[in-house]
């Protein structure tokens, strides 16, 4: 079992950054893949990013590209999602995933934090 607490978020202007943690605990937490996703309001959640458990390889999904940056500190159990030039539409809870192998795909992760709001005003 690994347990996700995600932190944070919070309340920010358009073209201002923020860092999104997510801290893992529990069994073989730092040997897993991760992943951040988001979810708007009357929106499906979506993939934004995902690091290997080696921080060796990631993907993120088109719209962040060149503004976000996912990375790990396997020291810390710790995953980051640097979140820069922030637009409206980044506006979401934002939710950490562990799983096996990186993937986009929402059902490949076991495991789930409980998400942390980001709120970008224009």
């Amino acid at each position: 079992q690994v347990q996700l607490v995600e932190s944070g978020g919070g309340l920010v202007q358009a073209g201002d950054s923020l860092r999104l943690s997510c801290a893992a605990s529990g069994r073989s937490s730092s040997s897993h893949a991760m992943g951040w996703f988001r979810q708007a309001p009357g929106k499906e959640r979506e993939f934004v990013a995902a690091i290997s458990w080696s921080g060796a390889s990631t993907t993120y999904v088109d719209s962040v590209k060149g503004r976000f940056t996912i990375s790990r500190d396997n020291v810390k159990n710790t995953v980051y999602l640097q979140m820069n030039s922030l637009k409206p539409e980044d506006t979401a809870v934002y939710y950490c995933a562990a799983t096996s192998l990186v993937s986009a795909l929402e059902s490949d992760y076991d495991y789930w934090g409980q998400g942390t709001q980001v709120t970008v005003s224009s």
